[in-house]
C-alpha cells in the first residue's frame, strides 16, 4: 500500500498534536471502563431481573451472564421512510443474535425528525438541536449498564451524528451501525427541482409540485439524492463503523437482510467476552476522522458534516478546525458527481462502483490512512470489498478497480476537479464555508451590493413582489445555532435558482445553513460569528458590496466603515416559543460557534 500523502500525514499529525490533553484523558477514562470488564457482570441480582423480566426464552441465557447481550438503539418511525425499514429489525436481530450464540434487546429509542417535511418550518428550528438530544437519549439507553456491544440504528440527517456522539461517549462498548438503505430510483431529481422552479415562478400548480415532489420520494428508504443522510452513510463506511459495503443496497432485499444479520454475528464477536474486542473509542481515532473527512471532500458531500464531525470527534477528544477541511480539500480531488452536484442518484452511483471502487482509489493514490481499526478488522482495503449473496450465504467479493460510469465517478488521476467539494471563507465577516461541487466555476467569484433580511420569509416576499432586478448577495442573518437554532434555508434554493437562470449574478450570505442539497447557488454558509453573538454580519447594511471570492477562499465586505459600525440587535422573541422551541430556549444559548460544532453539549 502506497506511503500515506505528506498532506494528510501533516493534517493528521496537527490534529494529534492539537488534541493531545482531551484525547489523553478520554482514552484513559476509557480504558478504566474497559479494565473493569463487563460492566453487565456488576449488576446485582434484583438489577439484573429487571432488565431481563420481559425477555422469555432469552432470560436464562441472560442469567447465565456468559454470552454477549447486543443493546438495539433505534431512530425507527414510519414518517421518515429512511427509517421505516427498522420497524422489522429488532425481531430480525434478535434471532439473529441467537443464531451468533448471543442475545439482544432494545436498549431505547431516539428521536428522528426529517428535514423535509420541516423545511421553511418553525419545527426546522429544533433540527440541528436534535442532534445533541439524539445523543443524550442514547446515552440513557445504555447507562443500564447491560450490553456488551450496541447496534446503532439510524440514517439521517441529525441521527448518525447524534448516535455517534453517544457511541463515543461509551467508548468501551463496541458499536456497530446498521444502516437500512437508499430506496430505489423514482423521478429524476433534476425533473423534480425544475418543477420546484416552475411552482417558485408560478409556472406550476401545486398540484403538479405534489405529484413530482411524491414521485421523487415514493418508497421506503433514504432519499436517493446526496445530502446529509447519504453523506452520514459514506461515512460510516469511510470511518470503519458499517461492514464494507452496506451503505448503498436497497430496503427490503435478501442481500439488505442478510448484511443485517451479519453486522448482528460481528457485534457479538467484537465483544470483551470473545477474542477481538473492538471498543468504538479506539476505531473513533484521529486517522478515522481524517478518513471521514477525505471521503466528504471526494464525493462533494453535505456540508451539514462541517457542523457534525467537529462535534462527534470533541465526543472522543477529539478537535477540529475548519483549516483542516480546507487542507484536506486542497489535497483531496472531487470524483464523485451525484445529484446535486450531478445528474444521479445514489442507487447509480452505487451501480457505477460506489464507495468501495472510491476508497480503493483514494488508498492507492494514499489519501486515506489504510492502517486503521475498524468492525470488520484491521486496515481500510477491507472498505474495497463489496457484499454478495451465494444463494443464503453472505461473501464479500474484490469490488471493482474501474469506474462502470465516468460521468458519475472518476479515478483520482482523472477527477470532476482537483480540488474537493468544499471551500473555507475568510474575511472580515468571520469564516464560512461553500459547497462547491454543484456550482459552476463561472459562479465561484460573486461581487454584488447587499440586500439584508432577518428570515427567509423576507426573502420569499421581496421575490413575489419582483423586487430583485440586479446582481444581488443576499444575506440572511440571526439564523444561525444562538439566534434560532440554525435551520436549513433549502426552502431559498428554487427562488436563488430562478434568479440565476434570468442572468443575474446572485448569492446567499447566512449564519444558517442550506444542507446537503445545497444547488447550484453559490452559497456562503455557517459564517461565524453568528449575527446573534454580535458577529460581523449583523453590521451588513442594504447596498453594501460584498465580494464572495470561492477561489481565493475570501467573504468581504467592501465599505470603509464597516469595523466601526454597532452591530444590529434583532428581536427573536418569537423564535422563543411554539412548536416545542420552548423547550430548546435555554439551551440554544449555550450554543458553540458554528465552526466548533454548533454543540450544546461541547
Amino acid at each position: 500500500m502506497p506511503q500515506i500523502d505528506p498532506r494528510i500525514a501533516a493534517v493528521t499529525q496537527r490534529i494529534t498534536d492539537r488534541s493531545r490533553d482531551t484525547r489523553g484523558a478520554y482514552l484513559a477514562q476509557m480504558e478504566r471502563a474497559i479494565s473493569q470488564g463487563p460492566a453487565r457482570a456488576h449488576l446485582s441480582c434484583s438489577n439484573a431481573a429487571h432488565a431481563y423480566a420481559a425477555m422469555g426464552a432469552d432470560k436464562d441465557t441472560l442469567a447465565a451472564d456468559r454470552a454477549p447481550n447486543l443493546g438495539i438503539v433505534t431512530a425507527y418511525n414510519d414518517m421518515l421512510s429512511a427509517h421505516q425499514p427498522f420497524e422489522r429489525f429488532p425481531d430480525l436481530i434478535r434471532d439473529a443474535a441467537r443464531e451468533a450464540g448471543a442475545t439482544a434487546q432494545v436498549a431505547g429509542g431516539v428521536p428522528a425528525m426529517c428535514d423535509g417535511v420541516t423545511q421553511g418550518r418553525a419545527g426546522m428550528e429544533l433540527s440541528l438541536m436534535s442532534r445533541d438530544a439524539i445523543a443524550l437519549a442514547a446515552g440513557v439507553a445504555l447507562s443500564h449498564d447491560c450490553f456488551d456491544a450496541a447496534l446503532w440504528l439510524g440514517v439521517c440527517d441529525k441521527i448518525v451524528p447524534g448516535l455517534v456522539i453517544a457511541a463515543a461517549a461509551f467508548g468501551h462498548v463496541p458499536a456497530v451501525f446498521v444502516p437500512a438503505g437508499p430506496m430505489p430510483s423514482g423521478l429524476p431529481n433534476d425533473e423534480k427541482a425544475k418543477v420546484r422552479q416552475a411552482f417558485a415562478q408560478g409556472d406550476a400548480t401545486r398540484e403538479d409540485l405534489m405529484q413530482a415532489e411524491m414521485a421523487a420520494y415514493h418508497g421506503p428508504g433514504t432519499c436517493t439524492f446526496y445530502g446529509t443522510a447519504n453523506t452520514n452513510q459514506m461515512l460510516m463506511e469511510f470511518m470503519g463503523l458499517h461492514l464494507p459495503g452496506a451503505s448503498f443496497v436497497n430496503p427490503g432485499t435478501p442481500l439488505r437482510d442478510a448484511l443485517t444479520r451479519a453486522a448482528v454475528a460481528r457485534a457479538a464477536q467484537i465483544t470483551a467476552l470473545g477474542d477481538d474486542p473492538r471498543p468504538a473509542g479506539r476505531i473513533l481515532d484521529e486517522k478515522a476522522f481524517v478518513n471521514g473527512m477525505v471521503g466528504l471532500m471526494a464525493t462533494g458531500g453535505s456540508t451539514n458534516l462541517v457542523l457534525h464531525l467537529p462535534a462527534m470527534a470533541r465526543a472522543a477528544g477529539i478537535i477540529l478546525d475548519l483549516q483542516d477541511f480546507e487542507d484536506i480539500a486542497q489535497a483531496v480531488p472531487l470524483m464523485a458527481k451525484v445529484y446535486p452536484n450531478g445528474l444521479a442518484d445514489v442507487n447509480h452511483f452505487h451501480a457505477a462502483g460506489g464507495l468501495g471502487y472510491l476508497i480503493g482509489q483514494l488508498l492507492q493514490a494514499g489519501l486515506l490512512h489504510e492502517d486503521v481499526e475498524t468492525i470488520a478488522g484491521t486496515g481500510l482495503s477491507r472498505y474495497t470489498r463489496e457484499p454478495r449473496l451465494n444463494g443464503d450465504a453472505l461473501t464479500w467479493v474484490d469490488g471493482p478497480t474501474t469506474s462502470l460510469n465516468n460521468k458519475i465517478l472518476r479515478p483520482v488521476a482523472d477527477p470532476f476537479q482537483p480540488h474537493g467539494g468544499l471551500t473555507q471563507l475568510r474575511g472580515n465577516l468571520g469564516c464560512a464555508v461553500i459547497k462547491t461541487s454543484a456550482v459552476d466555476p463561472a459562479h465561484h467569484v460573486i461581487d454584488a451590493p447587499a440586500r439584508v433580511f432577518s428570515d427567509q420569509e423576507q426573502v420569499k416576499t421581496a421575490f413575489r413582489a419582483g423586487e430583485f432586478t440586479t446582481d444581488t448577495i443576499v444575506v440572511v442573518r440571526f439564523q444561525g445555532p444562538r439566534a434560532n437554532g440554525m435551520p436549513e434555508l433549502h426552502s431559498l434554493t428554487p427562488i436563488l435558482a430562478v434568479l440565476q437562470d434570468r442572468g443575474l449574478k446572485v448569492a446567499l450570505v447566512t449564519d444558517g445553513r442550506m444542507s446537503g442539497a445545497s444547488g447550484k447557488v453559490p452559497a456562503a454558509i455557517h459564517v461565524a460569528p453568528e449575527a446573534a453573538a454580535g458577529g460581523p454580519i449583523a453590521r451588513i447594511r442594504n447596498g453594501d458590496r460584498l465580494r464572495l471570492d470561492a477561489t481565493a477562499g475570501t467573504l468581504t465586505v467592501l465599505a470603509d466603515d464597516f469595523d466601526t459600525r454597532i452591530p444590529v440587535q434583532a428581536d427573536l422573541g418569537a423564535n422563543d416559543r411554539g412548536c416545542g422551541r420552548e423547550l430548546f430556549a435555554k439551551l440554544r444559548g449555550t450554543a458553540t460557534n458554528a465552526n466548533h460544532g454548533a454543540s450544546i453539549l461541547f
